[in-house]
């Protein structure tokens, strides 16, 4: 055990294979298997705390369920249906927590839910369902929901189907960048001291005397394919590997009791030349289940499905079926579009790691999180949503805590409580949601005096929040290369940035996860992805085999957001 350090490790892509090596000559408290938002929020609050600790991930930061969700912060609603009262009330007061500790990453939105004659919900239903929310919640006087009658619905909203439109409840939720905000809580655990490192693939759980001591993890970038492997040890480790968690209870011979359960969800995106919806929209369908459509950046998504699935984990895939639901129920709320396959620009398919309930639909399975500890000693981390990461890391490093003291392996002196509640993540330094906007127009002009354009400069500096400085510093470094390369300065210097600062070490790592271009600006992915693709090449000093390669899988990905399976 060691005292929180304020020396920041290094989070670049450059430097994976020499942090692996470090990671195999420290002996750590904690490690955490698992990259996406629930492995980052327990490396942020362990490493805040005092526990040395390490976090890897066999693919990219979020590359599984948190850069596939349906990227908001929201508070479950519909869980009130199935009296999960707990689950509201918890993750209701999160909504604020995450959204104040990164603003640049989360922001308010205001929903829509539309009620119609014979519909799920109904004026009073609506009413009381959204009056019990606000009160679950905690929701601010300002937030607190209105209801409103039928013209009133629709002046907010003129594309809602009017027959039998009854009105409609307005509340808010929270949008935000899922993959964005991993990495942002990632950062903000290596800025304090812990060490991360993505495609690193644990390959055996190392035991003494029936305990769980280490990991052997292989590194997934190997030169010619070769793949390098490090043996790293720690006091405790988390399995937070998502839809991977029952893959590593099974090596730990630990699978019993309570299994996962995982279904999918599939989300459409749509230009708003197509489909432009100005209003956020929460609506159910005739089979009873609840879909949204939410306006993006010059774009409109909607979904979600929500079907078991049995399929691969690691690249789940949209079919023709699920494409045709998500149209049908788009089209039946939204008459007047038309919408067909051909609108389709891009779209999204993730899994959801829940919690195996005997006779329960997919819709049904409740989103709690529950800790699972085997006799190894692995502590397996299962269930949850988004909004409520922060929450679960507490209560799980609440856990470690008290076992490596009742172990005599920390002193309880040494250890803060956790921190997180008012803990800004990278990037989140802007003084609150209440300075977020002036912050943002400062940095605009900071951006436009660089010969940035007005849009490239608030699109950085809404990405990036406080770390945009070091981004328009790349700008200027960059601005001469970026011409030779005929790229944009912004688009190089987002490049360099997510390479050297955000552990980006694949051409997919950057259009999708760094910048999610790949689903909100496929267009934009397809223009830079040579020069992108053969810029990283040098940098990296692939041979060319490795530049094919990188190449075909990004080709890959944009012919499948594209282009569903038959079944």
């Amino acid at each position: 055990m060691t005292e929180m350090r304020e020396v920041t490790h290094s989070f670049s892509g450059l430097k994976r294979q020499e942090m692996l090596q470090n990671m195999s000559e420290t002996t750590f408290d904690l490690i955490v298997i698992g990259g996406g938002i629930t492995g980052a929020g327990i490396a942020l609050d362990a490493q805040s705390r005092g526990l040395r600790t390490a976090l890897i991930d066999m693919q990219d930061y979020a590359a599984g369920t948190s850069s596939r969700s349906t990227k908001l912060v929201h508070g479950g609603l519909r869980y009130l249906k199935q009296l999960d009262v707990k689950v509201v009330a918890e993750v209701g007061k999160e909504r604020a927590i995450v959204y104040e500790n990164g603003p640049h990453v989360t922001t308010p939105e205001w929903m829509l839910l539309p009620f119609y004659k014979g519909g799920t919900f109904g004026k009073l239903s609506t009413s009381l369902g959204l009056r019990v929310y606000d009160f679950l919640a905690g929701v601010k006087r300002a937030e607190r929901r209105k209801m409103f009658r039928p013209q009133e619905t629709l002046g907010h909203e003129p594309l809602l189907k009017k027959k039998d439109l009854r009105g409609g409840g307005y509340y808010v939720e929270y949008r935000t960048d899922d993959a964005r905000l991993t990495i942002e809580v990632m950062k903000k655990a290596v800025e304090l001291g812990a060490q991360a490192v993505n495609y690193a693939k644990v390959e055996e759980l190392l035991m003494k005397n029936d305990k769980l001591v280490g990991v052997r993890v292989a590194d997934q970038l190997g030169g010619d394919g070769e793949k390098s492997s490090y043996s790293l040890f720690a006091s405790k480790i988390v399995n937070a590997a998502g839809p991977w968690v029952d893959t590593l209870r099974e090596m730990d011979h630990s699978k019993k009791g309570k299994t996962l359960h995982l279904t999918k969800g599939v989300h459409l995106v749509f230009d708003q030349s197509k489909f432009p919806l100005r209003q956020a929209i929460y609506f159910d369908t005739p089979d009873g289940r609840m879909v949204f459509a939410i306006p993006r950046d010059g774009k409109t998504y909607v979904g979600t499905t929500d079907t078991n699935y049995k399929g691969d984990i690691v690249n789940p895939r949209i079919t023709v079926a699920d494409r045709a639901y998500v149209l049908r129920a788009a089209n039946e709320m939204f008459p007047t579009l038309g919408l067909t396959e051909a609108d389709v620009e891009s779209s999204w398919t993730g899994l959801r790691p829940l919690i195996h309930q005997e006779g329960k639909d997919p819709s049904e399975i409740s989103r709690r999180d529950e800790i699972f500890v085997s006799d190894s000693g692995l502590i397996s981390m299962a269930g949850g949503k988004l909004t409520g990461y922060r929450k679960m890391a507490e209560t799980v490093v609440d856990k470690i805590a008290a076992m490596l003291v009742a172990e005599g392996l920390v002193s309880a002196t040494a250890l803060s409580p956790s921190r997180t509640r008012t803990l800004p993540i990278s990037g989140g330094e802007v003084g609150g949601s209440a300075k977020l906007e002036s912050f943002l127009q400062s940095k605009i002009s900071q951006g436009q005096r660089l010969g940035l354009t007005s849009p490239e400069a608030a699109l950085l500096a809404r990405r990036y929040g406080s770390n945009v400085d070091a981004v328009f510093a790349l700008v200027a470094q960059y601005w001469n290369e970026a011409e030779c390369r005929k790229m944009p300065a912004a688009v190089l210097a987002s490049l360099v940035y997510a390479i050297e600062c955000e552990m980006a070490v694949k051409p997919a790592d950057f259009f999708i996860r760094r910048t999610g271009a790949l689903f909100f600006d496929i267009a934009w992915a397809r223009q830079w992805k040579a020069p992108a693709i053969a810029f990283m090449a040098e940098r990296f000093g692939w041979n060319e085999a490795q530049q094919a390669a990188y190449t075909a899988e990004l080709e890959q990905l944009l012919h499948e957001a594209v282009n569903p399976l038959e079944a």
